[in-house]
């Protein structure tokens, strides 16, 4: 297999999380080369967390795993896309199913929320989201 470009964004490739079945983008991340060759061993997403400064294992507080079911790789070999099976319901931290929940009108005029909550953070997470 030809390795992943870590050159570049300080050792990270972006990663865009897909729903397997619906297509929905669910959010976009960050692998450094150790997060990746732990999602390929595992077929479980593992991120590299750039707030905490460490690998991030999808769902380690929340329960919320993704399932890798393919994954998709860019031409320059530095940006990915996971199709996932999202196990517990939600890919946000903030309780909506996908990061995406949020549509703003072209023209800047309006912003809608367009999903409902999956689970609480606060109950999850002991904190806002």
């Amino acid at each position: 297999m030809e390795p992943m470009n870590f050159t570049k964004l300080d050792g990270l490739i972006t990663v865009i999380a897909q729903d397997h079945q619906t297509g929905e983008v669910l959010m976009v991340a960050f692998m450094n080369e150790e997060a990746w060759n732990e999602t390929l061993q595992t077929r479980r997403a593992c991120y590299f967390s750039r707030s905490r400064g460490r690998l991030w294992r999808k769902g380690e507080e929340s329960g919320n795993v993704q399932l890798v079911r393919e994954i998709l790789v860019d031409c320059d070999r530095d940006a990915a896309v996971l199709r996932v099976d999202q196990v517990g319901g939600a890919a946000c931290h903030t309780g909506y199913n996908t990061c995406f929940y949020t549509r703003v009108n072209p023209d800047g005029s309006e912003e809608i929320t367009k999903a409902e909550k999956v689970f609480d953070p606060d109950a999850v997470y002991g904190k806002k989201g």
